[in-house]
């Protein structure tokens, strides 16, 4: 496979990493009910003339499937990153990057859950591993510091937008609707403006000015549309299971743009809890033989030994 059609997810994980960064730029400067509005009303701005006339062609699949697509937008868009916006202000662009890497692992275990698809031998396996390696980061290296509660809100909550987002990639799947990938996004977007608008209007309402324009502008853009567009194109190239393979990368990335932008100091529970989580997801994604499977395979081995 020519190495060029790792260049789109790799970009798309590059800019998701960098949107970790944003996300600790913002506290301060922005309220998280603000940008979460924003960083999409911009989205969809930007999307209209483009994608519009193409929605109402399609008007009538969008009516009926209207609930399917409130709940897609509401948990991909509004609460993946309403709650990671919330996240950055009690806890590091670190752990939100570490934490983020979750999703690949997460997908595997809601698709065994809710699709039906059998347990395999890299989830059960990778699951035990990525849960004692968010217990080390989360307990800051002393797992079972756990036990009194010493857990970071923000780790949580990153934790709870990593379940959200997982859980949107296993209902998109499930969800099988005949509308045009482009048209399909810009209906998430218009309910996820639709979610975010009572928590902005609510407040604190943060005023848009010279400090904080270039963060929506960043987190609008590059991170909500470009990426789609990418991530689009990586799957219709290289597959989703190889392209999701590249989701991993996000705590290298998201640690080294900490690092260089933020001068976040690498401490080594952050390389234990991120080398055993990435281990995890590694290992549910490669070892996807069916657990049945294995088990009849031993059976098998053993009758004829």
């Amino acid at each position: 496979m020519p190495l060029i059609y790792f260049l789109p997810p790799l970009a798309t994980v590059l800019i998701w990493s960098g949107n970790m960064t944003i996300n600790q730029l913002t506290v301060g400067t922005i309220a998280p009910s603000s940008i979460a509005f924003l960083r999409w009303l911009l989205a969809l701005l930007v999307l209209t003339p483009f994608v519009l006339p193409a929605a109402w062609r399609f008007r009538a699949d969008i009516r009926r499937e209207w609930p399917k697509l409130a709940v897609l937008g509401m948990l991909g868009m509004g609460l993946w990153q309403g709650l990671a916006y919330v996240a950055a202000e009690t806890t590091s662009a670190t752990n939100m990057g570490i934490l983020a890497a979750m999703v690949p692992l997460l997908t595997v275990l809601l698709s065994a859950l809710i699709l039906r698809e059998p347990p395999t031998l890299g989830g059960i396996a990778g699951g035990i591993l990525a849960f004692f390696g968010v217990t080390v980061l989360l307990g800051q290296g002393n797992p079972l510091s756990l036990m009194r509660l010493e857990v970071s809100p923000g780790d949580a909550l990153m934790v709870l937008a990593a379940t959200c987002y997982a859980l949107y990639g296993v209902m998109l799947k499930r969800w099988q609707m005949g509308l045009p990938p482009w048209v399909m996004l810009y209906a998430q977007v218009c309910f996820a403006v639709l979610f975010l608008l009572p928590p902005y209007l609510i407040g604190p309402m943060t005023p848009v000015d010279s400090h904080n324009v270039w963060l929506i502008l960043y987190a609008g853009i590059p991170a909500s549309i470009i990426t789609t567009f990418l991530w689009m194109h990586a799957v219709r190239q290289i597959g989703a299971s190889q392209a999701s393979i590249f989701i991993n990368l996000m705590p290298l990335f998201s640690a080294v743009i900490a690092m260089v932008f933020l001068a976040e100091r690498l401490a080594v529970f952050h390389v234990m809890g991120g080398l055993l989580i990435l281990a995890g997801v590694i290992m549910a994604q490669r070892l996807t033989q069916p657990l049945k499977q294995v088990f009849a395979t031993r059976r098998i081995k053993r009758a004829q030994q």
